[in-house]
């Protein structure tokens, strides 16, 4: 018996088979200009007549009529976190367009929590808007900044920033000081958003941008606590629904 967790972002589309104690196939997609048709494919993809019980969350979760059960994002990604790290305390999550923090207690469930979702200058979305404008892939950011000197970005509001960073381009600043900022800028404004939750040490980072160590290492420093995370940081959402699928599936 399996349980299927689907987490529909803003960004990205991930999927997640769970037998019981180990996570048998995952998989991401981009989330297109047609969120419901890519989380069928994704759906399709991955199911089979071995799954028991399917569980959607995140932004586009409505859009899959299969799902036995709709779950918020933030009870999935606890659950999901708590999964890949034993004994956290809290989660943060930088998503494609929101950020969440998360306050769990000793038994690892949600007691409380925080959602920043009105405004992009904190998010995986500006950080990837910020990239284009500095001509160079995502996938390149450890490398980029390496031995760079941050620049400090001003600007509290994403469209101020990017005039910001124009700016600082006709200047001739380095591309990489500037891309060391606004990584800087992002973790200094979500460690102020979370540490109004109290959290709980250690914290657990999830998210597509827990995947760079320059993000990890610098949201430790503003924190100023200890951050763990897990090569499947971004899939704790996907892996928290398809626990929660799994436990419904056992009591049917």
């Amino acid at each position: 018996m399996y349980s299927l967790g689907i987490d529909s972002g803003s960004t990205m589309i991930k999927g997640v088979l769970f037998d019981g104690k180990d996570i048998i196939a995952y998989k991401k997609i981009p989330t297109s200009a047609n969120p419901k048709e890519s989380i069928q494919n994704l759906y399709k993809e991955l199911y089979s007549d071995k799954v028991a019980y399917v569980v959607a969350t995140g932004y586009g979760r409505l859009l899959l009529p299969e799902a036995d059960r709709y779950v918020t994002e933030i009870t999935c990604h606890g659950t999901g976190a708590a999964y890949l790290s034993q004994e956290i305390g809290a989660v943060i999550d930088i998503g494609g367009q929101d950020c969440k923090a998360i306050l769990l207690d000793e038994n690892q469930h949600v007691i409380d929590f925080l959602m920043n979702d009105k405004c992009a200058a904190g998010t995986g979305r500006f950080i990837e808007m910020m990239m284009r404008i500095l001509e160079e892939p995502m996938s390149y950011l450890d490398n980029f900044v390496k031995g760079k000197n941050p620049i400090s970005i001003s600007s509290m509001c994403a469209v101020f920033a990017e005039g910001e960073i124009v700016s600082l381009l006709a200047k001739g600043a380095d591309k990489g000081d500037i891309a060391l900022g606004i990584i800087h800028s992002i973790c200094r404004r979500t460690a102020f958003f979370a540490e109004r939750l109290k959290l709980a040490d250690p914290v657990f980072f999830s998210g597509g941008l827990a995947g760079f160590q320059v993000f990890r290492d610098t949201l430790e420093f503003y924190l100023k606590r200890a951050v763990k995370t897990n090569t499947m940081a971004q899939y704790a959402g996907a892996i928290g629904a398809a626990l929660i699928g799994y436990k419904k599936a056992a009591v049917k």
